[in-house]
């Protein structure tokens, strides 16, 4: 059996990790930027990844796995195809952030850290997005929506 099995767990991922590996071992303080080059060419971190940056890096697991649950920008879990982000710092949360929320929640069926079954859509509750002054405030991969309504959810997601 492969060491690489799932969507993004390729035999030419593993390669392309272990050049980033190579490229950052010498630096002091690889690990978070060779963490965040992993989850970007992964879509997250699961066991073998984080094994096989560990030996690469030639530091305990317990150190990988540590820096990876500590850092709410790191993910063990696959996330969906569309990562959506509600903004749940005070701006946003007396301005309703909240029920934006629950609306997400109750049209794609999940829960915060949870990927829908069709591998769609995620959902994360952050704390300040810095953009107060739009809120609330949801992010959609890269694409900031403010100052919305719950009416306004239905509509954002039917453009995914």
């Amino acid at each position: 059996m492969s060491c690489c099995q799932g969507k993004n767990l390729t035999e030419e991922n593993f390669k392309k990790l272990d050049e980033i590996i190579e490229k950052n071992k010498s630096r002091r303080g690889a690990l978070i930027p060779v963490l965040h080059e992993a989850q970007e060419l992964f879509g997250y971190l699961p066991y073998e990844v984080q094994k096989r940056i560990a030996e690469g890096l030639n530091i305990p697991m317990a150190e990988v796995y540590g820096v990876a649950t500590f850092y709410t920008r790191f993910t063990l879990k696959p996330t969906g195809d569309h990562k959506i982000s509600v903004c749940m710092g005070t701006a946003c949360y007396v301005k309703g952030a909240d029920k934006i929320l629950d609306k997400l929640k109750e049209l794609l069926k999940i829960d915060v850290g949870e990927t829908t079954e069709d591998g769609k859509f995620s959902i994360e509750a952050t704390r300040c997005l810095g953009a107060c002054g739009l809120a609330p405030v949801v992010v959609i991969d890269n694409t900031v929506y403010g100052k919305l309504s719950v009416d306004d959810v239905k509509d954002i997601l039917s453009r995914y």
